[in-house]
C-alpha cells in the first residue's frame, strides 16, 4: 500500500490524491453578489448538508493551490453574508463547468454560462432558474482553516428558503432521484451522474471560454441545441477561422446549404463526441 505524508508532498500533489479518494462530492453552485450588487456564480465541490434544525449547509471556497489567492465567492460572502446554493443536475453540467472559468471580477457568469437570473425572496443574490433546487441562505459563520495555498474557508449557511421544481417530484411530493438526475464531482476531470456513472468534462481553467453570451443569437436560440450543448460551444477560446471553416466545408459538402435545424442537429452529433471544433465549423458554414 502506498503511504503518503502530506508534509512530504507538494500541496498540488496531495490535493490530487484527496480529490481522487474522497468522491463523489455534491456540488454547491453558489450565487453571490459583491458590495456593489454585481452577480457572481461559481461551483464548489467541498460541500454538504450538516443539519436540519436549523437547516445548515457548508461549502468551502478553498484558497487557490497555484497562487494562494481567494475566490470572488468568498470575498462576496464576507461582504454581504448571503448566498444562494443551487444544485447541479445533468441538464446543466456543461454550463456549470463553463462558469468555473477564471473570469475577471465583475464579469457576470450567469451571462457567460447562459443561465437565467431568478430573483430570490429573502436574500439579494439571484437563483439559477435552470437548477431544479435552490437554497436561499444567510451566512452565519466563515471559518478559515489556514492562510496558505489550499487552505479551506468553511462558509456556514442557514437555509431561509428552499425552492424545488415540481418537475423533479414524485406523486407523493417527494424528490424523485431519477427525475432530479444529480451530478457530483470526482478526481481530475471526472464527474459522476447518479444514474449512469462516470463521465469527463475537460477543465476550463487553461483558457477562458468565449462564453454563451458571445455565441450568435441564431445559434443561442436554437430549438435543437441544449443548454449543455451551448455550454460546450461557449467553452472555446476562439472561433475557428474563416479559412478553416471553408476547408472543412470542402471536405464535407453535405453540410453546405442545409436548413438551420438540420445543421444544428449535425453539430449536436459532433458535440456528443466531444468534437467542439467540428461542431462550430458546421454551424459557421454558410
Amino acid at each position: 500500500m502506498l503511504t503518503l505524508d502530506p508534509k512530504e508532498l507538494s500541496v498540488q500533489q496531495f490535493h490530487g490524491y484527496l480529490l481522487g479518494a474522497i468522491a463523489p462530492r455534491p456540488i454547491a453552485f453558489a450565487s453571490t453578489i459583491d458590495k456593489d450588487g454585481n452577480p457572481n456564480l461559481s461551483p464548489f465541490s467541498f460541500f454538504n448538508v450538516f443539519g436540519a434544525n436549523p437547516p445548515v449547509l457548508i461549502f468551502s471556497p478553498a484558497r487557490r493551490v497555484r497562487d494562494n489567492t481567494t475566490k470572488h465567492t468568498l470575498q462576496n460572502a464576507i461582504a454581504t453574508k448571503e448566498v444562494v446554493i443551487n444544485v447541479v443536475n445533468y441538464a446543466i453540467v456543461q454550463q456549470m463547468s463553463l462558469s468555473s472559468s477564471e473570469y475577471a471580477k465583475g464579469v457576470n457568469e450567469f451571462d457567460k454560462a447562459g443561465f437565467t437570473m431568478l430573483p430570490s425572496d429573502k436574500v439579494a443574490p439571484f437563483r439559477v432558474a435552470e437548477s431544479p433546487v435552490q437554497f436561499e441562505c444567510k451566512v452565519t459563520d466563515i471559518i478559515a482553516t489556514g492562510n496558505q495555498a489550499g487552505a479551506g474557508n468553511l462558509i456556514v449557511c442557514e437555509v431561509v428558503k428552499m425552492h424545488v421544481s415540481e418537475a423533479v417530484l414524485d406523486d407523493k411530493g417527494n424528490i424523485d432521484q431519477h427525475k432530479i438526475d444529480l451530478v457530483a464531482r470526482a478526481g481530475g476531470s471526472y464527474y459522476t451522474r447518479a444514474k449512469d456513472g462516470f463521465f469527463e468534462i475537460p477543465k476550463p481553467l487553461s483558457s477562458i471560454g468565449i462564453g454563451v453570451d458571445n455565441i450568435p443569437v441564431a445559434i443561442r436560440n436554437s430549438s435543437v441545441l441544449t443548454g449543455n450543448n451551448l455550454g460546450m460551444l461557449g467553452n472555446i477560446a476562439q472561433l475557428p477561422t474563416e479559412e478553416s471553416v471553408n476547408n472543412f466545408a470542402k471536405e464535407h459538402a453535405e453540410f453546405i446549404g442545409l436548413e438551420t435545424t438540420k445543421k444544428h442537429t449535425f453539430a449536436q452529433e459532433y458535440l456528443s463526441k466531444n468534437d467542439v471544433e467540428s461542431a462550430w465549423k458546421v454551424l459557421l458554414i454558410k
